[in-house]
C-alpha cells in the first residue's frame, strides 16, 4: 500500500484571501497529510475573525498513516491585519516558499500548493519579484518553468508568462518556443499520465500571420519548431489562430494548447471554468499547484472567500504527486 502524499501549503500574502481558504478548508476531514507553511498567528487570527475551530499538530517532520494536517511556523514580521498590505511582511511571504521548496527538494514534501501572493507589495519592499513561477524555479534550478492552468476539460500552457506586451515577440525564439512544448510534452506524459498527448501550438498574431503579411513569427519560429519536433514524434498541430483555437471543433482530440503570451490563453480558460481552474507549474523537479486568482483583499477583511479554486488546486497535487509515489 503507497503511502500517504505530503502536501506543502503556502497561504500567500497573509493580509490576502489566502489565511480564509486555508482556516476554512482545515474544517474538512484531510485526505492526505497537509503542512501549512505560514504564522499560526495569522490562521488564528483569521479562524476567530471566521469564528471556526482550528486544529492543527505541529510539523515534526515525519507523518503517520493516518491523514492529518501540520503547521510548520515561519513568524511574520509584524502582527497582520486582514485587508491591508504591509511592506515589512513581504519578505515573510517569500520565506514561506523558500521553507516549502527546500522540503520538496529534501523529499520531506511531495508537492506544493500555494495560495495568492500580491506582486506589487513585495516589489514595494524593494525585492524583484515576478511571479511563484520565475521564483520556484530559481529556487529549484529549473531550466524551463512552464505555466499551465487547467481545468477538468481544458489545460492552456503559455510561453512567455509575466512580461509586458510589448516584449513578447522578441521572447518568441526558437530555442524558447522549443524548450516549452518538449517540457510540456513530458510532463503531460509523465505527472498527467497521458502517453501521447496532443498538443494544439496558438500562432502570435492575427491570422496566425496570414502568410507572412501580419507578423513573420509564424513563418520564422513558430511553424519551424512545430515541423521539427513533429518529425521527431510529437503529435503537434499549428500554428493556429488564436481566435479559433478554442472553438469546440479545435479542440477535439486535444490535451493542451499552448498560448504565445499570458492574456492569450488564460483569459480563455478562466472565463471557461474560473472555480475549477488551477495554476500548475510543469518543468520542476516537484508538484506545484495553485489558485488561479489573486489576493481578495476586500473579501479577506470581510471574511468572505471561496474555496473551489484552493480545493481543486489541492485535489490535482494530490492526485500528481500520489502518481508520482506509485511510480
Amino acid at each position: 500500500m503507497a503511502r500517504l502524499p505530503v502536501l506543502a501549503i503556502t497561504p500567500g500574502e497573509p493580509a490576502g484571501i489566502g489565511p480564509n481558504l486555508c482556516v476554512k478548508l482545515a474544517q474538512t476531514r484531510p485526505l492526505v497529510h497537509e503542512v501549512l507553511i505560514c504564522d499560526p498567528q495569522v490562521l488564528e487570527q483569521r479562524a476567530a475573525q471566521l469564528g471556526l475551530d482550528l486544529r492543527l499538530d505541529a510539523w515534526g517532520g515525519h507523518a503517520g498513516t493516518e491523514a492529518r494536517r501540520f503547521i510548520l511556523p515561519v513568524p511574520a514580521a509584524r502582527q497582520v491585519e486582514p485587508g491591508r498590505l504591509d511592506i515589512a511582511n513581504a519578505a515573510y511571504v517569500l520565506k514561506t516558499l523558500e521553507t516549502a521548496v527546500d522540503g520538496c527538494l529534501r523529499g520531506k514534501f511531495d508537492a506544493l500548493v500555494t495560495g495568492p501572493v500580491h506582486k506589487g507589495i513585495i516589489n514595494d519592499a524593494g525585492i524583484p519579484f515576478t511571479g511563484h513561477t520565475e521564483m520556484l524555479a530559481k529556487l529549484s534550478g529549473a531550466a524551463q518553468p512552464v505555466m499551465m492552468l487547467a481545468c477538468p476539460d481544458l489545460r492552456v500552457a503559455l510561453v512567455t508568462i509575466h512580461v509586458p506586451l510589448v516584449q513578447v515577440s522578441p521572447l518568441i525564439t526558437r530555442e524558447r518556443l522549443s524548450g516549452v512544448l518538449t517540457v510540456l510534452h513530458h510532463d503531460l506524459r509523465e505527472r498527467f499520465g497521458i502517453p501521447d498527448p496532443m498538443i494544439l501550438v496558438c500562432g502570435l498574431n492575427p491570422h496566425a500571420g496570414e502568410g507572412g503579411h501580419l507578423g513573420s513569427e509564424e513563418v520564422e519560429v513558430i511553424g519551424p519548431v512545430v515541423r521539427e519536433l513533429a518529425r521527431l514524434g510529437m503529435r503537434l498541430r499549428g500554428p493556429v489562430p488564436a481566435d479559433t483555437a478554442f472553438i469546440p471543433s479545435q479542440l477535439q482530440g486535444v490535451d493542451a494548447v499552448l498560448a504565445m503570451y499570458h492574456d492569450q490563453g488564460l483569459t480563455v480558460v478562466k472565463h471557461h471554468d474560473f472555480a475549477n481552474t488551477v495554476n500548475v507549474t510543469l518543468g520542476l523537479p516537484f508538484v506545484r499547484t495553485s489558485v488561479d486568482h489573486g489576493t481578495a483583499l476586500e473579501l479577506a477583511a470581510s471574511g468572505g472567500g471561496d474555496t473551489s479554486s484552493m480545493s481543486a488546486a489541492l485535489a490535482m497535487a494530490r492526485t500528481l504527486a500520489g502518481r508520482g509515489i506509485r511510480r
